[in-house]
């Protein structure tokens, strides 16, 4: 519960439009809930309903202000969170979506809730306070091994077999985030460009094909609290598609530091403690676990750093357009330009 927040002022919604609208869901709960805010994440509102009876329900919907039109889809996310949780256990249920933004500004969906422990930037004294090294070493597996795991899944078995468009999916990442980074930067910045130029003359040719998360994080995760290798719950499926499953493990190496490379403030994940895989361990563990061809595993590096300074500079633009008053995300331009350096440095 340590994750729960009052609601901020900003981002209430009208709960008694939820309940009415609750009331022709045969599945849903009828009575008035409580409602907390999860207090992480910077994108998509996440947000706690607290029923009379003690059912506990989990609401999402996208960020206040414009948003990229394939980004934050809370349709796509209940589809796949509707489905998933039959081949793949760390998926909670969803359970019923509006898509009628009149209800509270915008499409949102309600899902089973998680118990489990978020480790954001710091190991929490659950597991040590970064001072175990055994610990952290679960830590970082376990990011990787639930990666791994996750691609294992055949999409047939839980009908998403028709999720996405394989075919061409990282050449779309790739004019797609340069087309997002086009629409949201505020100053020009020569190696963001050129990073972008190097990844469209360097595409890579995918072996194979599987299901993706798209922001696989170890913040996006759950873990058991009395046991760091035990994952409990995946969040954070709204980009979930099918491609190339080395994109999912580039998004996360975008954010898997090693000593001396995070931007300032933005430890995103606690990947310099002692004893966490390095950065080229964690890539040799994917690819034994996954049996995936590894061979142009750099370009992926690279398009992950990209990509995350890219999230980076779409938040801190809705920040200064005045679209959110989140003051966390002040400084994010200065980390989206030193992700734009640290791609370009990665690069073979």
């Amino acid at each position: 519960m340590g994750d729960l927040i009052e609601v901020r002022k900003e981002e209430r919604f009208d709960v008694a439009a939820v309940t009415a609208w609750a009331l022709d869901q045969a599945v849903l709960p009828t009575d008035t809930p409580k409602v907390m805010q999860f207090a992480g994440g910077k994108a998509n509102l996440t947000y706690l309903l607290i029923y009379p009876d003690g059912t506990e329900l989990v609401l999402r919907r996208p960020p206040l202000g414009p948003v990229a039109a394939s980004s934050h889809d809370m349709s796509r996310e209940y589809r796949v969170l509707s489905r998933l949780w039959r081949s793949f256990e760390k998926a909670a249920r969803g359970i019923a979506f509006c898509e009628d933004a009149s209800v509270i500004g915008a499409p949102f969906f309600l899902m089973e809730r998680r118990d489990g422990l978020v480790v954001r930037g710091r190991v929490p004294v659950e597991f040590g306070s970064g001072t175990d090294p055994t610990s952290n070493r679960q830590l970082s597996e376990v990011v990787i091994r639930t990666l791994a795991e996750f691609h294992n899944v055949d999409p047939n078995d839980c009908d998403l077999g028709d999720l996405g468009h394989p075919d061409g999916f990282i050449e779309r990442q790739v004019s797609g985030w340069t087309s997002r980074w086009e629409t949201s930067k505020h100053e020009e910045n020569a190696i963001a460009d050129e990073v972008a130029a190097w990844l469209a003359s360097e595409l890579p040719v995918p072996t194979r094909s599987t299901l993706l998360h798209n922001d696989w994080r170890l913040d996006n995760m759950a873990l058991d609290p009395s046991d760091p290798a035990q994952c409990t719950a995946v969040y954070d499926w709204d980009m979930a598609t099918r491609g190339d499953p080395l994109a999912d493990l580039g998004t996360l190496m975008g954010s898997w530091f090693d000593p001396g490379e995070a931007p300032e403030g933005l430890g995103l994940m606690p990947s310099t403690t002692n004893g966490w895989m390095d950065r080229a361990a964690a890539v040799s563990l994917y690819g034994d676990l996954s049996g995936s061809d590894m061979s142009r595993v750099d370009w992926y590096l690279v398009f992950g750093a990209w990509k995350l300074g890219v999230v980076l500079q779409q938040i801190y633009i809705r920040w200064l357009r005045g679209q959110t008053k989140d003051e966390r995300f002040r400084s994010l331009d200065e980390g989206a330009r030193h992700l734009f350096r640290l791609a370009a440095d990665r690069r073979p």
